[in-house]
């Protein structure tokens, strides 16, 4: 019973636990944080709906950096306008912004502890709208709404601690006034296509000019004033280490990869540990997939968005990442990402055994049906030189038997590990399907980080696509032997 309980967990019990309050003390560039894309869709990026539920769903799974794409709506009897969420230009449907900021408010007055709370606005409302985004977030989040003085914009960033309990506002705090030509993930995708362009537009010609014109939009004081977060245009990263730190900047999966291959991932970990930087999905997965988050989180970035409608490997990996510290939503990054100057990443080699299995259920844990085919896939996700690094092994099947199957012994499954503080291993039980013309199913996956990952003989507890144990799932679990090469004191 103890090899396959809780207490012989894989995953370090001590990482798991909730972090004591002076942990929690340094600036938020300092952190990861769980974060969402477009977290109102239902499904794909074009004809889905949209739900308030969605963010309630997000925030109880432990998200805490959520989007919101706000328009321009209609107008009250009154004439008052009410802005609307939605993914503009497409299918989709809109959903009330109001109704949103309610959802907040209940979950914190449940939760008061929560860490903050971080809204990402894709603003692309008039000035009226925004007025009334504004009005709308003070008179229903009341004292839950952080709004940052002008001595606060100065110095470091505020810590999770100072900041517990709120909601806080990322997008645009341009000086009063001013016209912001800058913030949107459409604005930073732009970009990402403009950099590429002018690359290639580089090797056939010396003329030209590949860059789309950008839209300058006024900002409502109203609403600049509530915001701690200023999302600006990317030109250098000297530059960029030189702003305020409540400045920041998003980029689209593709820049992720361009700035590591291009040797830039150390200046990018600088600029981290005293700035923030977000990165999301490319606009191209309109089904709503993902990317790895691996390099992103590498190079120090602390608002690696999802789409966490989908339940992929990556999400996944994910919920695995943000296991630690009670599924707060905050895990402080390691030491290896704030240090000064070049640091190499710690390597490891491990050692894998697949031992047996215990009350492993059917695919989306239903009742009925023929018993399963189970076979476990064991995936490493690292990176290395600036590039992704996934490799995958596999047991052999045991047939009709999802009770108790028990896999070879003498298989051995070794992986070599390049960055140890940033790499997941991933266990995933699959269904063999009986039929070569049919796909293999998902049953149950479980992500452990590898510094959060303990040796010797330990039980991998099993969730669902949705990182939930609960009914067929309450029992799944495996049973492992892992092995270290060597132990470090702190991966």
């Amino acid at each position: 019973a103890y090899l396959l309980s809780r207490d012989n967990d894989i995953f370090n019990p001590r990482r798991e636990q909730v972090c004591k309050s002076s942990e929690m003390t340094k600036p938020l560039s300092e952190y990861w944080i769980n974060s969402s894309h477009n977290t109102y869709l239902t499904g794909d990026q074009l004809t889905s709906k949209s739900s308030v539920e969605m963010y309630t769903k997000a925030l109880y799974r432990g998200c805490r950096c959520l989007e919101l794409d706000v328009w321009d709506g209609a107008r009250d009897e009154f004439g008052n306008p009410m802005p609307v969420v939605y993914h503009g230009r497409t299918l989709t449907s809109k959903i009330m912004f109001e109704d949103i900021i309610k959802s907040f408010d209940v979950f914190l007055m449940l939760n008061p502890k929560t860490y903050p709370i971080i809204l990402s606005l894709e603003n692309h409302c008039s000035i009226p709208f925004q007025q009334a985004m504004a009005t709308q977030m003070k008179s229903i989040l009341g004292r839950h709404l952080y709004v940052p003085d002008e001595s606060s914009l100065r110095g470091s960033l505020p810590s999770p601690a100072q900041l517990r309990g709120k909601v806080v506002l990322k997008g645009r705090r341009p000086p009063t006034g001013a016209i912001d030509d800058y913030d949107t993930d459409d604005d930073a995708a732009d970009d990402d296509l403009t950099e590429m362009q002018s690359v290639r537009t580089e090797k056939t010609s010396v003329t030209g000019n590949t860059k789309k014109p950008q839209t300058s939009v006024k900002i409502a004081p109203e609403l600049a004033k509530l915001t701690l977060f200023h999302g600006t245009k990317f030109k250098s990263w000297g530059e960029s280490g030189q702003a305020l730190t409540h400045h920041m900047h998003s980029f689209s999966e593709s820049r992720v990869r361009s700035f590591c291959k291009h040797n830039q991932s150390q200046s990018w970990i600088q600029y981290n540990q005293t700035h923030i930087s977000r990165t999301f999905p490319s606009g191209n997965r309109t089904n709503s997939s993902n990317y790895s988050p691996i390099l992103a989180w590498a190079t120090g970035c602390q608002m690696v968005a999802l789409n966490l409608q989908t339940p992929d490997e990556m999400v996944r990996m994910n919920y695995g990442r943000f296991r630690e510290n009670g599924e707060q939503g905050y895990v402080q990054k390691p030491s290896t990402l704030m240090m000064k100057g070049v640091t190499e990443p710690r390597t490891t080699h491990i050692e894998v055994k697949i031992l047996s299995g215990s009350c492993i259920p059917k695919p989306k844990g239903v009742s009925d049906g023929e018993c399963i085919n189970p076979y476990v896939s064991i995936s490493l996700f690292d990176c290395s030189d600036g590039r992704e690094a996934t490799s995958t092994q596999v047991t052999n099947t045991v047939f009709n038997n999802g009770f108790s199957p028990i896999w070879k012994f003498e298989d051995s499954f070794h992986f070599d590990v390049k960055n140890a503080c940033v790499a997941v291993m991933q266990f995933t039980v699959m269904d063999k399907n009986s039929t070569p013309t049919k796909t293999d199913e998902f049953i149950a996956s479980a992500s452990i980080p590898i510094a959060c990952m303990r040796q010797g003989i330990r039980s991998v507890q099993l969730s669902d696509a949705h990182n939930t144990r609960s009914g067929a799932f309450d029992f799944a679990s495996l049973l492992v032997l892992v092995k270290f090469q060597h132990c470090q004191a702190e991966i």
